[in-house]
């Protein structure tokens, strides 16, 4: 059995003598040991949408609302919520005995200033702050919204579990520039940040907040009564697979986020051990940056629609088993009601090679490298980025493949730049769960170019903008349907990213944990016995 208990205490350039006592300490009270390959590289769910932030969010932060299992949205922070006849005029109120980690009181003037920053990077908030008059709170429990035309939407808004998260933090945080990460992660969730313990790429650590009050009803995914069952969270960054796997099998570990399919035999052999699919399958995607060529131009990009194989990226991804896996996936989750057929023959029928290098040859294309990103220690990431660099390089580009862990690649796809400057021009990237559901979640999705709402390769697609806000204000749902339909009709025109697959990820829990989400790992509801 591998040894990896210098990893965990120490992730090789920490200090051996404080990793001990981190260790002896963990020993002594009810800590959860929560494994991931996922670096916690930002604290801030509004600069980023990766992951671990979101989960590290969910632990620190929480929200007016929330969404259950069944993705229906409920109160959480606010007791509730009244609208006026003319659905112009939401009134909210915080419920009681609401109190940040630093002791202070959650106010009206805190949660205002937390919404104007979260809409700021949310395309969805962008949208509902676009048929906003004002936020206002005219006392500390009062926060009051005054709308230019009926959303529908708001509390789905405030309470959608897909990043960006409306996090709720103090004023003098949220003041931080929607640009720029916060510093200290201070919430009112279940769970304190010990930012003393932070180690990035290595651990992060979490103490139950004794003076949190959930709500007095049962905890439903991100909703209702979350409840601190553990004394202390820890999350420990894992080099590779065999590192967690050996931690779950010694019990060293007591879940483990995100396993490949060379690793499930060996952990459903083992006793106690669990395995939880996810529900939702993740969509993987290629990720193009519009504003560097050679993909800003948009002939080029239909090229690429020539060339890519989803079942060759899904085996790479998730192995043979089709169980694990669907191709024949357009721009929405093909567990979504959203998903159509419309212009996949782009994408499942005959692949054409050939035809690719020709449309490349005969583009703007001029021969220049083409920067790959790799986040190696992500291995289902990996997998699919080395398809894609044989594909690219079959088609003719000349391909400069960058190694990285997941952290340094987090930073590094914000860089709008050329290459020369730092920049980049295509990596892959997962829409985990619920995110490809529909056009108001679906970050790969937003077109608004650098000046507007997009996600990292920021393309500029007026159409595809229009067709979105057109379906937030849809009066059903066949009429959403069919937006979606033209929506992805529109996307195989412009190709704001290329869609890989969907893949199910597994979690695991070890003996004893009960309450893990098979959808997002979350740490309140979590028992160890």
């Amino acid at each position: 059995m591998l040894n990896r208990r210098d990893f965990l205490i120490g992730a090789g350039a920490a200090a051996t003598a404080p990793g001990l006592a981190w260790a002896q300490q963990a020993r002594k009270s009810r800590t959860l040991k929560f494994m991931t390959g996922l670096d916690l590289a930002s604290l801030d769910p509004v600069w980023t949408s990766a992951r671990t932030t979101r989960i590290h969010g969910y632990a620190v932060f929480d929200t007016l609302y929330g969404v259950n299992e069944k993705f229906e949205v409920s109160p959480q922070m606010v007791a509730g919520h009244v609208v006026s006849p003319d659905q112009l005029t939401w009134t909210m109120t915080l419920r009681d005995g609401l109190r940040f980690h630093d002791g202070e009181p959650v106010l009206g003037r805190d949660v205002v200033a937390s919404i104007k920053r979260w809409a700021a990077r949310d395309a969805l908030g962008h949208e509902l702050m676009a048929v906003t008059h004002e936020i206002v709170s005219p006392d500390d429990k009062t926060i009051v919204f005054r709308l230019k035309k009926p959303f529908p939407m708001l509390p789905t808004a405030l309470g959608k579990a897909n990043p960006t998260t409306a996090a709720i933090m103090p004023e003098r945080i949220a003041k931080t520039p929607p640009g720029t990460q916060i510093k200290e992660a201070i919430g009112s969730g279940p769970f304190r940040f010990l930012a003393n313990e932070w180690v990035p790429g290595a651990r992060a650590a979490y103490q139950k907040f004794e003076h949190y009050v959930p709500r007095n009803e049962p905890g439903s995914f991100v909703a209702g009564g979350k409840r601190a069952l553990v004394d202390r969270v820890e999350i420990l960054i894992m080099p590779d697979g065999t590192t967690g796997v050996s931690a779950m099998i010694t019990g060293e570990a007591d879940a483990l986020h995100g396993i490949g399919p060379d690793y499930r035999t060996i952990l459903q052999s083992a006793p106690g051990i669990r395995l939880l699919r996810s529900p939702v399958p993740q969509v993987m995607t290629l990720t193009l940056n519009h504003l560097q060529p050679p993909f800003n131009d948009p002939a080029i990009r239909r090229a690429l629609l020539l060339a890519v194989d989803q079942k060759e990226y899904m085996t790479a991804a998730a192995g043979t088993n089709p169980e694990d896996w669907t191709a024949n996936t357009g721009y929405f989750s093909p567990a979504s009601p959203m998903a159509s057929d419309a212009g996949m023959e782009a994408l499942n029928g005959p692949r054409d090679m050939a035809a690719a290098r020709r449309a490349l040859a005969s583009s703007s294309y001029d021969g220049s490298s083409v920067v790959l990103l790799d986040p190696a220690n992500i291995a289902h990431t990996h997998a699919c980025t080395l398809v894609a660099k044989k594909m690219l390089e079959s088609m003719g580009f000349a391909v400069r493949h960058q190694t990285m862990d997941f952290g340094t690649m987090g930073q590094r796809r914000t860089v709008k730049g050329p290459v020369s400057e730092g920049g980049w021009n295509v990596m892959v990237a997962t829409l985990t769960g619920t995110i490809g559901f529909d056009p108001s979640n679906n970050l790969q999705l937003q077109a608004g170019g650098v000046s507007g709402p997009s996600w990292f390769g920021w393309p500029d697609s007026p159409e595809i903008e229009r067709l979105r806000r057109e379906w937030l204000f849809a009066p059903d749902m066949a009429a959403q349907k069919e937006i979606c339909r033209q929506i992805q009709l529109q996307a195989f025109k412009d190709v704001p990213y290329i869609p890989l697959g969907a893949r199910y990820s597994f979690n695991v829990v070890g003996k004893g944990v009960t309450g893990f989400t098979d959808e997002l790992p979350l740490f309140f509801n979590v028992e160890k016995t």
